[in-house]
């Protein structure tokens, strides 16, 4: 949270994997943008607490983190010891397990769910909370409830949090504004990210830069933060320009949420 108490904007670094490999001069981008706050993606070959310098040297907060579900099944001991030298308790499964990305199986889904859960329950311990983000598989109707429903109904702890990635809820055929409904007070992250018109940014997987797509932001941010986001996570999968991209949607979203 930033000191006005709006949610913070963060940026999700995987939207910058192409920009360069050298964490410092990354952070120092997107501090120098605006950036108070990012999401992690996987561990950039330092140590929790070289990254937590380099982070407080250049006055950013890592209120996230993608971890793969296979990195919480190998050593999810190591990702908690990790996240806590960062001095970030949010870990977050970016996908489903490749098998299941097509897969119509709604008890594989709940499987999911419960395995989640279980790893929730772990972090809760260490003080910290897991949670998932969508794609587009996971909207889905499966016997009569979405993919995404299934995995949550299936957490049996009721621990586990969902990111919802609007942009990519819209490109399966959800309202993302029903979802962030849905789901009001387990949306502690939210991922801001557009959908370019049609036809448009065929480049760039058909994404945009956040307020320069279709997504109506003006009902989707009083939404969010309704739905409990305290942090609007700004991604692009595949920027024509990473720094530019993500410098529009941070101005775009400054002032608005």
């Amino acid at each position: 949270m930033n000191g006005n108490n709006s949610p913070s904007i963060a940026v999700q670094l995987y939207s910058l994997r192409n920009f360069t490999k050298d964490f410092a001069e990354l952070i120092a981008t997107v501090a120098g943008v605006g950036y108070k706050a990012v999401e992690l993606v996987g561990t950039p070959g330092l140590s929790g607490a070289d990254v937590a310098a380099v982070l407080q040297e250049n006055g950013v907060t890592a209120v996230s983190a993608h971890v793969g579900i296979q990195g919480m099944r190998d050593d999810l001991a190591g990702a908690i010891a990790f996240h806590k030298a960062v001095g970030n308790s949010h870990l977050i499964v970016p996908a489903p397990p490749s098998e299941l990305r097509e897969s119509n199986d709604a008890a594989a889904w709940r499987a999911l769910g419960a395995e989640l859960g279980g790893y929730a329950v772990r972090c809760a311990d260490a003080g910290m909370s897991v949670g998932y983000h969508n794609h587009w598989w996971e909207m889905t109707e499966v016997d009569g409830k979405r993919c995404i429903d299934w995995l949550l109904e299936g957490d049996p702890s009721g621990k586990v949090f969902f990111e919802p990635d609007l942009a990519w809820a819209a490109k399966g055929g959800a309202d993302p504004l029903a979802l962030l409904k849905q789901y009001a007070g387990r949306c502690p992250r939210v991922h801001a990210k557009d959908l370019a018109k049609p036809g448009e940014n065929a480049d760039q997987m058909g994404l945009a830069d956040v307020g320069y797509g279709v997504l109506d932001w003006d009902a989707l941010i009083p939404a969010a933060k309704a739905a409990g986001a305290t942090a609007f996570v700004v991604e692009h999968d595949l920027p024509a320009d990473a720094v530019a991209s993500v410098t529009r949607s941070f101005e775009f979203l400054s002032g608005r949420v």
